[in-house]
């Protein structure tokens, strides 16, 4: 996914109200930018981090610039905008680019399941068990190549982990996917400090016969596409 504007440079100066963050540009000026996420974006809101926004031009717009990415010290990225892992994966899944999940001819995005849910990905194929995929953006890491999820307390997530167990309790296939945003990161696991519920949520789920995915991604201010499969761990 190529970002429509070229994305420019900016130090953060603060995140509030969720959706807002001030932000220096290189010139000196000061601007406020959307900031596409509701989490809590735990350690990636620090005042002074190297930021990336995508400028635009658009009246209906409120405001002219989107936080996009984070730059670590490292010289390694984070994605901030918690859609972008629908809409990369939703290509690769129609492609057949996703490992586990190629052949189903039919991607139906955000269809209705469970009690007032919709599910991210509902695959479909003649002669296929129906595959019930819910996709997680992970953005956490609080020790060096580990990625973690959640970064907060999530009732929402521990209710999609229930969903998806009943769906293979249905008879359907059921797919927990984690798309993590960092290019820093070999390995997924559980914040369950952080979500006891959560975590133990996904245990009934894994132990009911969820499938447990989790992908990497390639990221530059350039674009975001679907990186190598990562190695997942409960514990």
């Amino acid at each position: 996914m190529r970002f429509d504007t070229p994305l420019i440079p900016a130090r953060l100066l603060r995140r509030y109200k969720r959706f807002l963050a001030d932000c220096q540009l290189a010139d000196g000026s000061e601007i406020t930018a959307h900031v596409a996420n509701p989490g809590s974006m735990l350690g990636m809101a620090e005042p002074g981090s190297k930021i990336w926004l995508e400028p635009n031009d658009d009246p209906k717009r409120k405001l002219n610039y989107a936080w996009r990415l984070l730059e670590h010290e490292s010289g390694a990225f984070t994605g901030v905008d918690t859609g972008v892992p629908n809409r990369v994966l939703r290509a690769a899944l129609e492609a057949g680019q996703v490992a586990g999940l190629e052949g189903y001819a039919a991607v139906r995005p955000e269809v209705r399941y469970g009690e007032k849910s919709r599910i991210d990905f509902l695959l479909s194929g003649e002669g296929r068990r129906d595959c019930y995929v819910e996709v997680k953006s992970v953005t956490l890491s609080r020790r060096p190549g580990l990625a973690e999820f959640p970064d907060s307390v999530t009732a929402r997530g521990t209710k999609h982990l229930g969903e998806l167990a009943a769906m293979v309790a249905q008879g359907h296939r059921a797919v927990m996917l984690y798309l993590v945003q960092r290019t820093d990161a070999v390995e997924v696991t559980l914040a369950a400090d952080i979500d006891p519920s959560y975590a133990t949520a996904f245990a009934s789920a894994a132990a009911a016969g969820v499938e447990v995915l989790a992908l990497g991604c390639d990221i530059t201010p350039e674009e975001i596409s679907l990186g190598a499969p990562l190695p997942f761990r409960a514990s």
